[in-house]
């Protein structure tokens, strides 16, 4: 996200993205500790038309694409969408409808840690419902000014503690909170 909260420009933009090896080596370190994903509808389109393509010539990509790709393929995918309905791949979960219901039963689940990548309104919601066990944010040297803010519409407050910060290539902060125990 940016230094003022948005995760998105106006139109959806995210070109600002301060994105290099060291951020890359941040986010794939939670491959070990993660095997699903949580995606809303656009950002799960996003990855779906990536990353099967870099499985398909991994010859062409980095080591780390590949082995991010490789977990993609492998980990259960909670897609949230009211509007998609085509045939899934394998590891694909349509959750429709009952949204926070599900996440609760999913999250007592054997397994290990469930990865939710980009999709704002879902973070919302499962903050919201005190779904969210840990907050790992990327906050990138950008102002916008204006844009899709993160943490939005929210009539709830929760107290985190930070359990972690790192300073990555390029100025990225990487955050870690979890929510206080009330």
């Amino acid at each position: 996200m940016t230094l003022d909260g948005f995760a998105a420009g106006p139109n959806g933009e995210m070109d600002w993205i301060v994105y290099n090896d060291d951020v890359e080596k941040e986010g794939h370190a939670l491959h070990e500790r993660t095997d699903a994903a949580i995606y809303g509808r656009v950002t799960y389109g996003m990855m779906q038309g990536y990353w099967p393509s870099v499985l398909a010539n991994p010859a062409a990509h980095t080591p780390p694409e590949v082995a991010h790709a490789r977990w993609y393929d492998d980990a259960t995918k909670y897609v949230f969408s009211r509007t998609l309905d085509a045939a899934l791949p394998r590891n694909t979960v349509l959750m429709k409808d009952n949204v926070v219901e599900e996440m609760q039963r999913i999250k007592q689940q054997p397994g290990k840690d469930i990865w939710l990548l980009g999709s704002p309104s879902i973070a919302q919601l499962l903050a919201h419902h005190n779904l969210i066990d840990e907050f790992r944010l990327n906050i990138s040297p950008v102002v916008l000014g204006r844009g899709k803010p993160y943490f939005a519409h929210s009539d709830v407050m929760q107290s985190l503690n930070l359990t972690e910060s790192k300073t990555l290539e390029g100025g990225v902060v990487a955050l870690r909170y979890e929510p206080k125990c009330n």
